[in-house]
């Protein structure tokens, strides 16, 4: 199992695009924070320091966890949604099949067709190791695995958290 460091991706994506912004225009006043800021926002967290947060293992229980484990245009897929862990975790031992991610403060349970949407593998062995709770195992070898196949995923599977001028000053955590 490979185990990466997924806000080392986004890293890499924001340093390339200010090299590459910097060859167009010579001239630019972009700044690498900048082009942080929008990695951040594309696969879905508020801000940079919510990226780094998050997908360095550092986040608290019960905080924000972005929108990174979200597919856009997945209504048809059903899920079963959940304001707790603990509800969650205990649907998912009567749910063999089903996968339980983090959505913001939230937590949601869904099927193989899901993971599939996300760029992910239903059958990595990961899922096995985490028990099928991205939540439980959050920050485990086997969800910085999955994690870095999640931020490997194309664009499109992401659902991009809006711009906000606001961002770094709204985020909190609770």
């Amino acid at each position: 199992m490979t185990v990466q460091a997924p806000v080392e991706e986004l890293k890499v994506r924001a340093r390339v695009r200010l090299n590459r912004a910097r060859r167009e225009d010579p001239g630019t006043a972009q700044t690498l924070g900048a082009h942080l800021q929008t990695v951040a926002r594309e696969v879905g967290f508020l801000h940079w320091e919510h990226a780094r947060r998050v997908l360095g293992g550092a986040a608290a229980p019960d905080t924000d966890m972005g929108d990174f484990w979200h597919v856009p245009r997945t209504g048809l897929l059903l899920h079963s949604w959940f304001a707790r862990h603990g509800e969650a975790a205990a649907a998912l031992t009567g749910q063999p099949d089903g996968f339980l991610l983090p959505y913001r403060r939230q937590c949601f349970i869904v099927s193989a067709p899901f993971i599939e949407a996300l760029g992910l593998a239903a059958a990595d062995p990961a899922w096995q190791a985490l028990g099928r709770d991205m939540v439980a195992g959050y920050g485990t070898p086997a969800w910085r695995h999955l994690a870095w196949q999640r931020i490997r995923a194309p664009l499109p599977t992401f659902q991009p958290r809006p711009s906000s001028f606001h961002a770094h000053t709204t985020y909190r955590e609770l």
